[in-house]
Protein backbone atom coordinates (compact mmCIF):
# COMPACT_ATOMS: atom_id res chain seq x y z
CA UNK A 1 0.00 0.00 0.00
CA UNK A 2 1.68 3.25 -1.02
CA UNK A 3 1.92 5.78 1.71
CA UNK A 4 -0.12 8.39 0.80
CA UNK A 5 -3.24 5.72 1.32
CA UNK A 6 -2.60 5.20 4.87
CA UNK A 7 -3.42 8.86 6.09
CA UNK A 8 -6.65 8.66 4.41
CA UNK A 9 -9.60 6.24 4.64
CA UNK A 10 -10.13 3.05 2.65
CA UNK A 11 -11.37 3.93 -0.93
CA UNK A 12 -15.57 3.06 -1.14
CA UNK A 13 -17.48 2.21 -3.89
CA UNK A 14 -20.99 2.53 -3.76
CA UNK A 15 -22.08 -1.25 -5.26
CA UNK A 16 -25.62 -2.81 -6.54
CA UNK A 17 -25.91 -6.67 -5.11
CA UNK A 18 -27.34 -8.50 -8.27
CA UNK A 19 -28.67 -12.29 -7.69
CA UNK A 20 -30.85 -14.55 -9.66
CA UNK A 21 -34.02 -15.39 -7.17
CA UNK A 22 -33.30 -18.91 -7.07
CA UNK A 23 -29.80 -18.72 -5.16
CA UNK A 24 -30.73 -15.74 -3.00
CA UNK A 25 -29.85 -17.19 0.38
CA UNK A 26 -26.59 -18.15 -1.17
CA UNK A 27 -25.95 -15.18 -2.27
CA UNK A 28 -26.66 -13.23 0.85
CA UNK A 29 -24.73 -16.23 2.90
CA UNK A 30 -21.68 -15.08 0.62
CA UNK A 31 -22.13 -11.30 1.21
CA UNK A 32 -22.49 -11.85 5.16
CA UNK A 33 -19.35 -13.89 5.11
CA UNK A 34 -17.54 -11.87 3.29
CA UNK A 35 -18.02 -8.86 5.56
CA UNK A 36 -17.12 -6.73 3.31
CA UNK A 37 -20.53 -4.65 2.21
CA UNK A 38 -22.51 -2.16 4.48
CA UNK A 39 -25.75 -2.59 3.17
CA UNK A 40 -28.78 -0.25 2.71
CA UNK A 41 -31.56 -1.59 4.22
CA UNK A 42 -35.04 -0.11 5.60
CA UNK A 43 -34.05 -1.45 9.37
CA UNK A 44 -31.40 -1.67 11.92
CA UNK A 45 -29.38 -4.57 11.17
CA UNK A 46 -29.53 -7.41 13.59
CA UNK A 47 -27.39 -10.15 14.05
CA UNK A 48 -28.14 -13.96 13.81
CA UNK A 49 -29.14 -16.28 10.69
CA UNK A 50 -32.65 -14.72 10.57
CA UNK A 51 -30.67 -11.62 9.13
CA UNK A 52 -30.71 -13.20 6.01
CA UNK A 53 -34.62 -13.67 5.42
CA UNK A 54 -34.64 -9.86 6.19
CA UNK A 55 -32.13 -8.66 3.81
CA UNK A 56 -33.86 -11.06 1.46
CA UNK A 57 -37.40 -9.25 2.26
CA UNK A 58 -35.82 -5.94 2.14
CA UNK A 59 -34.71 -6.53 -1.89
CA UNK A 60 -36.11 -4.87 -4.78
CA UNK A 61 -37.43 -7.84 -6.82
CA UNK A 62 -37.40 -7.38 -10.71
CA UNK A 63 -38.50 -10.18 -12.53
CA UNK A 64 -36.47 -13.36 -12.15
CA UNK A 65 -33.74 -11.03 -10.31
CA UNK A 66 -32.96 -8.97 -7.03
CA UNK A 67 -31.19 -6.70 -5.63
CA UNK A 68 -29.60 -4.38 -2.48
CA UNK A 69 -27.63 -1.55 -2.79
CA UNK A 70 -24.62 -0.43 -0.29
CA UNK A 71 -20.82 0.39 0.17
CA UNK A 72 -17.86 -2.03 -0.28
CA UNK A 73 -14.22 -1.18 0.21
CA UNK A 74 -12.67 -1.02 -3.17
CA UNK A 75 -10.21 -3.08 -2.19
CA UNK A 76 -12.39 -6.01 -1.64
CA UNK A 77 -14.39 -6.02 -4.09
CA UNK A 78 -12.53 -8.43 -6.25
CA UNK A 79 -12.70 -11.17 -3.46
CA UNK A 80 -16.33 -10.73 -3.18
CA UNK A 81 -17.28 -10.45 -7.01
CA UNK A 82 -14.90 -14.27 -7.12
CA UNK A 83 -17.63 -15.47 -3.93
CA UNK A 84 -20.43 -14.68 -5.48
CA UNK A 85 -19.75 -15.62 -9.53
CA UNK A 86 -20.58 -19.14 -8.55
CA UNK A 87 -24.30 -18.65 -7.44
CA UNK A 88 -25.25 -16.43 -10.27
CA UNK A 89 -24.66 -13.00 -8.27
CA UNK A 90 -22.72 -9.90 -9.11
CA UNK A 91 -21.19 -6.78 -7.18
CA UNK A 92 -21.92 -3.54 -9.69
CA UNK A 93 -19.98 -0.41 -9.02
CA UNK A 94 -22.46 2.64 -9.18
CA UNK A 95 -22.00 6.26 -8.84
CA UNK A 96 -21.23 8.01 -5.23
CA UNK A 97 -24.93 9.71 -4.51
CA UNK A 98 -24.66 13.72 -4.49
CA UNK A 99 -24.57 14.94 -0.99
CA UNK A 100 -24.18 11.09 0.80
CA UNK A 101 -21.00 10.73 2.73
CA UNK A 102 -19.78 7.59 2.14
CA UNK A 103 -18.71 5.32 5.30
CA UNK A 104 -15.51 5.15 6.81
CA UNK A 105 -13.10 2.52 7.16
CA UNK A 106 -9.75 2.71 8.39
CA UNK A 107 -8.94 -0.90 9.37
CA UNK A 108 -10.52 -3.72 9.40
CA UNK A 109 -10.57 -7.26 7.04
CA UNK A 110 -8.92 -7.11 3.83
CA UNK A 111 -6.66 -4.04 4.46
CA UNK A 112 -2.57 -4.90 5.43
CA UNK A 113 -2.68 -1.43 6.59
CA UNK A 114 -1.91 -1.63 10.81
CA UNK A 115 -2.09 1.55 13.07
CA UNK A 116 -1.23 0.76 16.71
CA UNK A 117 -4.69 0.12 18.79
CA UNK A 118 -4.50 3.24 20.91
CA UNK A 119 -3.32 5.55 18.75
CA UNK A 120 -6.31 4.69 16.64
CA UNK A 121 -8.58 5.08 19.94
CA UNK A 122 -6.97 9.19 20.54
CA UNK A 123 -8.50 9.98 17.36
CA UNK A 124 -11.91 7.35 17.47
CA UNK A 125 -12.36 8.80 20.81
CA UNK A 126 -12.85 12.04 19.51
CA UNK A 127 -14.94 11.53 16.32
CA UNK A 128 -14.91 8.86 13.43
CA UNK A 129 -12.59 10.39 10.55
CA UNK A 130 -15.25 11.91 7.92
CA UNK A 131 -14.07 9.81 4.49
CA UNK A 132 -12.85 12.90 2.78
CA UNK A 133 -10.27 13.27 5.54
CA UNK A 134 -7.02 12.71 6.06
CA UNK A 135 -6.26 10.26 9.32
CA UNK A 136 -4.04 11.98 11.81
CA UNK A 137 -4.15 8.52 14.01
CA UNK A 138 -0.21 8.30 13.77
CA UNK A 139 1.03 11.89 14.31
CA UNK A 140 -1.59 12.03 16.79
CA UNK A 141 0.01 9.76 18.92
CA UNK A 142 3.72 11.13 18.08
CA UNK A 143 2.09 14.69 19.06
CA UNK A 144 0.62 13.11 22.36
CA UNK A 145 4.04 11.40 23.72
CA UNK A 146 6.23 14.53 23.21
CA UNK A 147 3.49 16.46 24.98
CA UNK A 148 3.86 13.98 27.69
CA UNK A 149 7.53 13.75 27.62
CA UNK A 150 7.80 17.36 28.10
CA UNK A 151 5.33 17.32 31.37
CA UNK A 152 7.00 14.13 32.57
CA UNK A 153 10.72 14.88 32.23
CA UNK A 154 12.56 12.44 34.11
CA UNK A 155 14.48 9.86 32.81
CA UNK A 156 14.63 7.40 35.81
CA UNK A 157 10.83 7.64 36.60
CA UNK A 158 10.51 7.16 32.06
CA UNK A 159 12.69 4.26 31.86
CA UNK A 160 10.50 2.48 34.25
CA UNK A 161 7.28 3.55 32.11
CA UNK A 162 9.78 2.30 28.74
CA UNK A 163 10.29 -1.32 31.25
CA UNK A 164 6.36 -1.37 32.03
CA UNK A 165 5.71 -1.21 28.47
CA UNK A 166 7.92 -3.91 27.22
CA UNK A 167 6.93 -5.99 30.13
CA UNK A 168 3.27 -5.74 28.99
CA UNK A 169 4.45 -6.66 25.40
CA UNK A 170 6.57 -9.48 26.14
CA UNK A 171 5.73 -11.31 29.55
CA UNK A 172 3.48 -14.03 28.79
CA UNK A 173 0.86 -13.52 31.12
CA UNK A 174 -3.00 -13.83 31.18
CA UNK A 175 -4.17 -10.63 33.49
CA UNK A 176 -1.75 -8.58 30.96
CA UNK A 177 -3.59 -9.70 27.86
CA UNK A 178 -5.87 -6.79 28.08
CA UNK A 179 -3.91 -4.53 28.18
CA UNK A 180 -1.36 -5.75 25.62
CA UNK A 181 -2.49 -2.99 23.05
CA UNK A 182 -0.94 -0.12 25.21
CA UNK A 183 2.63 -1.62 24.81
CA UNK A 184 3.28 0.82 22.38
CA UNK A 185 1.91 3.87 23.80
CA UNK A 186 3.62 3.28 27.14
CA UNK A 187 6.92 2.40 25.90
CA UNK A 188 6.97 5.65 23.30
CA UNK A 189 5.71 8.05 26.70
CA UNK A 190 8.54 6.55 28.48
CA UNK A 191 11.52 7.09 26.07
CA UNK A 192 9.83 10.88 25.34
CA UNK A 193 10.01 11.39 29.18
CA UNK A 194 13.74 9.83 29.18
CA UNK A 195 14.67 12.30 26.62
CA UNK A 196 13.07 15.33 28.97
CA UNK A 197 14.51 13.93 31.47
CA UNK A 198 17.94 14.04 30.08
CA UNK A 199 17.40 17.55 29.04
CA UNK A 200 16.65 18.58 32.03
CA UNK A 201 19.64 16.44 33.97
CA UNK A 202 16.38 15.10 36.34
CA UNK A 203 16.82 11.00 36.93
CA UNK A 204 14.38 10.39 40.03
CA UNK A 205 14.70 14.02 40.75
CA UNK A 206 17.58 16.50 40.52
CA UNK A 207 19.82 13.32 42.29
CA UNK A 208 22.91 14.35 40.14
CA UNK A 209 23.33 11.14 38.51
CA UNK A 210 22.89 13.15 35.09
CA UNK A 211 24.47 16.85 34.14
CA UNK A 212 21.63 19.16 32.77
CA UNK A 213 22.34 19.03 29.16
CA UNK A 214 19.47 21.61 28.10
CA UNK A 215 18.41 23.77 31.06
CA UNK A 216 16.83 23.08 35.06
CA UNK A 217 13.34 23.30 34.80
CA UNK A 218 13.10 25.21 38.57
CA UNK A 219 16.45 27.47 37.82
CA UNK A 220 15.13 28.56 34.24
CA UNK A 221 11.47 28.58 34.14
CA UNK A 222 11.10 31.62 31.33
CA UNK A 223 13.15 29.60 29.01
CA UNK A 224 11.17 26.41 29.37
CA UNK A 225 7.53 28.50 28.94
CA UNK A 226 8.91 29.53 25.70
CA UNK A 227 9.88 26.10 24.80
CA UNK A 228 6.66 24.83 25.38
CA UNK A 229 4.91 27.71 23.30
CA UNK A 230 7.28 27.30 20.05
CA UNK A 231 6.30 23.51 21.10
CA UNK A 232 2.58 24.78 20.83
CA UNK A 233 2.95 26.74 17.58
CA UNK A 234 4.71 24.37 15.30
CA UNK A 235 1.80 21.92 16.32
CA UNK A 236 -0.98 24.72 15.87
CA UNK A 237 0.98 24.84 12.65
CA UNK A 238 0.59 21.23 11.45
CA UNK A 239 -2.84 21.17 12.54
CA UNK A 240 -3.52 23.93 10.27
CA UNK A 241 -1.99 22.41 7.38
CA UNK A 242 -3.38 19.12 8.30
CA UNK A 243 -6.89 21.31 8.43
CA UNK A 244 -6.36 22.86 5.20
CA UNK A 245 -5.92 19.93 3.39
CA UNK A 246 -9.35 18.39 5.03
CA UNK A 247 -11.28 21.52 3.94
CA UNK A 248 -9.78 20.94 0.50
CA UNK A 249 -10.97 17.39 0.18
CA UNK A 250 -14.43 18.07 1.76
CA UNK A 251 -15.74 21.04 -0.18
CA UNK A 252 -12.26 22.08 -2.85
CA UNK A 253 -10.37 25.28 -2.94
CA UNK A 254 -13.00 28.20 -2.53
CA UNK A 255 -14.73 26.28 1.08
CA UNK A 256 -10.35 25.90 2.63
CA UNK A 257 -10.10 29.99 1.68
CA UNK A 258 -12.68 30.92 3.95
CA UNK A 259 -12.65 28.45 6.43
CA UNK A 260 -11.45 29.54 10.15
CA UNK A 261 -9.75 26.18 9.76
CA UNK A 262 -8.39 26.51 6.70
CA UNK A 263 -6.40 28.73 4.09
CA UNK A 264 -7.68 31.82 5.93
CA UNK A 265 -6.98 30.57 10.13
CA UNK A 266 -3.58 29.65 8.75
CA UNK A 267 -3.17 32.68 7.23
CA UNK A 268 -4.03 34.59 10.62
CA UNK A 269 -1.87 32.20 12.77
CA UNK A 270 0.94 32.89 10.60
CA UNK A 271 0.06 36.68 11.00
CA UNK A 272 0.37 36.40 14.99
CA UNK A 273 3.93 34.34 14.08
CA UNK A 274 5.03 37.63 12.14
CA UNK A 275 3.90 39.75 14.94
CA UNK A 276 6.38 38.29 17.38
CA UNK A 277 9.18 38.16 14.86
CA UNK A 278 8.86 41.69 14.18
CA UNK A 279 8.65 42.45 17.65
CA UNK A 280 11.97 40.73 18.27
CA UNK A 281 13.44 41.47 15.65
CA UNK A 282 12.36 45.11 15.89
CA UNK A 283 11.21 45.60 12.42
CA UNK A 284 8.43 48.34 11.36
CA UNK A 285 8.48 46.36 7.92
CA UNK A 286 7.72 42.91 9.23
CA UNK A 287 4.95 44.35 11.31
CA UNK A 288 3.35 46.25 8.75
CA UNK A 289 3.53 42.88 6.41
CA UNK A 290 1.72 40.95 9.70
CA UNK A 291 -0.53 43.42 10.09
CA UNK A 292 -1.71 43.68 6.34
CA UNK A 293 -1.57 39.55 6.47
CA UNK A 294 -3.82 39.64 9.65
CA UNK A 295 -6.68 42.07 7.76
CA UNK A 296 -6.57 39.69 4.69
CA UNK A 297 -7.30 36.77 6.96
CA UNK A 298 -9.82 38.29 9.06
CA UNK A 299 -12.13 39.60 5.71
CA UNK A 300 -11.80 36.01 4.22
CA UNK A 301 -12.97 34.86 8.12
CA UNK A 302 -15.53 37.23 8.10
CA UNK A 303 -17.05 36.21 4.79
CA UNK A 304 -16.95 32.82 5.38
CA UNK A 305 -18.58 33.16 9.21
CA UNK A 306 -20.98 35.13 7.34
CA UNK A 307 -22.04 33.45 4.41
CA UNK A 308 -22.43 30.22 6.78
CA UNK A 309 -24.78 32.48 8.99
CA UNK A 310 -27.74 32.79 5.82
CA UNK A 311 -26.29 36.81 5.59
CA UNK A 312 -28.41 39.54 6.76
CA UNK A 313 -28.26 42.01 9.80
CA UNK A 314 -28.29 38.99 11.97
CA UNK A 315 -25.84 36.60 10.27
CA UNK A 316 -23.40 40.05 9.97
CA UNK A 317 -23.48 40.31 13.64
CA UNK A 318 -23.36 36.06 14.34
CA UNK A 319 -20.06 36.34 11.73
CA UNK A 320 -18.95 39.61 13.42
CA UNK A 321 -19.00 37.35 17.61
CA UNK A 322 -18.03 34.30 15.59
CA UNK A 323 -14.72 36.56 14.20
CA UNK A 324 -14.40 37.93 17.78
CA UNK A 325 -14.14 34.35 19.33
CA UNK A 326 -11.97 33.42 16.67
CA UNK A 327 -9.00 35.87 17.17
CA UNK A 328 -9.36 35.08 21.15
CA UNK A 329 -9.84 31.94 20.62
CA UNK A 330 -6.57 31.30 18.91
CA UNK A 331 -4.78 33.58 21.73
CA UNK A 332 -5.89 31.42 24.26
CA UNK A 333 -4.84 27.97 22.30
CA UNK A 334 -1.85 29.12 22.32
CA UNK A 335 -1.42 30.38 25.68
CA UNK A 336 -2.76 27.07 26.62
CA UNK A 337 0.68 25.20 25.79
CA UNK A 338 2.45 27.17 28.44
CA UNK A 339 0.99 23.66 30.68
CA UNK A 340 3.61 21.73 29.18
CA UNK A 341 5.93 23.89 30.85
CA UNK A 342 3.86 24.37 34.18
CA UNK A 343 3.53 20.92 34.47
CA UNK A 344 6.79 20.18 33.68
CA UNK A 345 7.83 22.84 36.52
CA UNK A 346 5.43 20.69 38.76
CA UNK A 347 6.58 17.42 38.41
CA UNK A 348 10.51 18.90 38.95
CA UNK A 349 9.15 20.58 42.24
CA UNK A 350 7.88 18.02 43.42
CA UNK A 351 10.82 15.41 42.88
CA UNK A 352 13.19 18.41 44.54
CA UNK A 353 11.16 18.51 47.60
CA UNK A 354 11.41 14.62 47.90
CA UNK A 355 14.97 14.55 47.48
CA UNK A 356 15.55 17.65 49.90
CA UNK A 357 13.55 15.56 52.06
CA UNK A 358 15.50 12.24 51.35
CA UNK A 359 19.13 14.03 51.98
CA UNK A 360 17.82 15.50 55.32
CA UNK A 361 16.82 12.20 56.58
CA UNK A 362 19.60 10.56 55.47
CA UNK A 363 22.72 9.57 57.98
CA UNK A 364 24.46 7.01 58.40
CA UNK A 365 22.91 3.64 60.87
CA UNK A 366 19.37 3.23 61.28
CA UNK A 367 17.92 6.88 59.54
CA UNK A 368 19.22 5.39 56.38
CA UNK A 369 16.10 2.85 55.78
CA UNK A 370 13.36 5.67 56.48
CA UNK A 371 15.54 8.29 54.13
CA UNK A 372 15.23 5.00 51.99
CA UNK A 373 11.38 4.78 51.63
CA UNK A 374 10.78 8.37 51.89
CA UNK A 375 12.57 7.74 48.78
CA UNK A 376 10.78 5.31 47.29
CA UNK A 377 7.30 6.41 48.19
CA UNK A 378 8.19 10.14 47.11
CA UNK A 379 8.76 8.39 43.57
CA UNK A 380 5.98 6.20 43.52
CA UNK A 381 3.41 9.16 44.53
CA UNK A 382 5.22 11.58 42.26
CA UNK A 383 4.99 8.83 39.56
CA UNK A 384 1.07 8.07 39.90
CA UNK A 385 0.45 11.86 40.18
CA UNK A 386 2.13 13.78 37.68
CA UNK A 387 1.94 10.53 35.14
CA UNK A 388 -2.41 10.85 35.70
CA UNK A 389 -1.68 14.35 35.54
CA UNK A 390 0.22 14.61 32.42
CA UNK A 391 -1.66 12.02 30.46
CA UNK A 392 -4.92 14.07 30.60
CA UNK A 393 -3.35 17.40 30.34
CA UNK A 394 -1.94 15.85 26.98
CA UNK A 395 -5.34 14.55 25.89
CA UNK A 396 -6.74 17.83 26.97
CA UNK A 397 -4.33 20.06 24.45
CA UNK A 398 -4.75 17.50 21.24
CA UNK A 399 -8.37 17.33 21.30
CA UNK A 400 -9.28 21.41 22.13
CA UNK A 401 -6.13 22.64 20.79
CA UNK A 402 -5.27 20.61 17.44
CA UNK A 403 -8.09 18.37 16.77
CA UNK A 404 -10.67 21.05 17.01
CA UNK A 405 -8.86 22.65 13.25
CA UNK A 406 -8.06 19.01 12.15
CA UNK A 407 -11.89 18.16 11.76
CA UNK A 408 -14.96 20.11 11.11
CA UNK A 409 -17.48 17.40 10.81
CA UNK A 410 -18.03 13.84 11.84
CA UNK A 411 -17.65 11.18 9.38
CA UNK A 412 -20.03 7.81 9.48
CA UNK A 413 -18.21 4.31 10.87
CA UNK A 414 -18.13 1.40 8.33
CA UNK A 415 -20.52 -1.29 9.00
CA UNK A 416 -20.46 -4.27 7.49
CA UNK A 417 -23.55 -6.58 7.11
CA UNK A 418 -22.07 -9.74 8.43
CA UNK A 419 -25.02 -11.81 10.56
CA UNK A 420 -23.78 -14.71 12.93
CA UNK A 421 -25.01 -17.55 10.62
CA UNK A 422 -24.92 -21.44 11.25
CA UNK A 423 -22.19 -23.39 10.19
CA UNK A 424 -24.79 -24.81 8.07
CA UNK A 425 -25.31 -22.01 5.85
CA UNK A 426 -22.01 -21.05 5.79
CA UNK A 427 -21.09 -23.58 3.51
CA UNK A 428 -24.95 -23.38 1.35
CA UNK A 429 -23.77 -24.77 -2.21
Amino acid sequence: MPWRETLSPLRMERIALVWPLESQRAALTEVAASGAVELDLPYEPGDGPEELDRAAEAAVVHGPVAALVGWSPTRQLPELRTALEPHGAAAIPLRHPRGVQPPTQLTGTGTPRKVPPLQRLLVDTYTTVPYADLDPARIAGVAYVVMFGMMFGDAGQGLLLVIAGLLIRFLNVPWLERYRRTWLFITGAGVMAVFFGVLYGEFFGPTGVLPVLWLEPLEEPIPLIVAALVLGAVLLAGSYALGTINRVREGGWGYALYARSGLAGALLFAAIGLVAWGLLAGSGVILVFAGVAALVALVFIFIGLFAESGGGATGGLQATVELVDTVVQLASNLVSFTRLAAFGLTHAALMMVVWQATTAIWEPGWRIIPAILMFVLGNVLTFALEGLVAGIQALRLEYYELFSRVFSEEGRRFRPWSPSLAPAERHLP
